[in-house]
């Protein structure tokens, strides 16, 4: 539901695959033949461009923090590419936090991630049914855990958490791709 850019090196933009699945901000998309990007896929985790800077759906936005019911992407129905026919990619280096990934063990610093071809996400990078021919795209930073949202409360560090997939749970990375 989120990416949380700490610190970036390349953001750039790309067209999008108009046949491509629902991508939402934090995935992990790859070039096809037609110089569009799409969703990671069967087939794609050794291709990866980069991680997906916008959220192009039409049923929900992926904005950090945002409840469903209360989000504002309503007037161009949840696609943050519709005006333009393009996404957001960085790549290249940078520090992000993001709650799309595959919860599997991710509990120490310097492990390697790849991408889950079944779902687009950040996933440890050993072999299982759902990652096939993987590339190492990023490295852990900080074990996944609440995140601080800036707004006080009581949750953590004078904070509320906040809020997004994987039971609000959040994770940082290197991008090494």
């Amino acid at each position: 539901m989120a990416l949380i850019e700490i610190y970036h090196v390349v953001a750039d933009n790309y067209a999008v695959d108009t046949n491509t699945l629902a991508i939402k901000e934090g995935m992990f998309v790859a070039l096809n033949s037609t110089a569009g990007v799409r969703r990671v896929t069967t087939g794609d985790s050794g291709k990866v461009l980069g991680v997906a800077g916008d959220t192009k759906s039409t049923s929900a936005a992926a904005l950090p923090g945002v409840y469903p019911g209360w989000q504002n992407r309503v007037s161009d129905s949840f696609d943050e590419t519709k005006a333009s026919g393009k996404l957001t990619v960085y790549h290249s280096g940078g520090k992000f936090a993001t709650d799309q990934f595959v919860d599997s063990g991710m509990t120490a610093p310097g492990l390697l991630l790849a991408v889950s071809e079944s779902t687009g996400t950040l996933t440890l990078g050993t072999s299982s049914g759902t990652v096939k021919d993987q590339a190492t795209v990023a490295m852990l930073t900080r074990a996944a855990g609440v995140y601080p949202s800036g707004v006080p409360g009581t949750d953590l560090n004078g904070d509320m958490a906040l809020r997004g997939d994987n039971s609000s749970k959040f994770i940082e990375f290197k991008l090494l791709v």
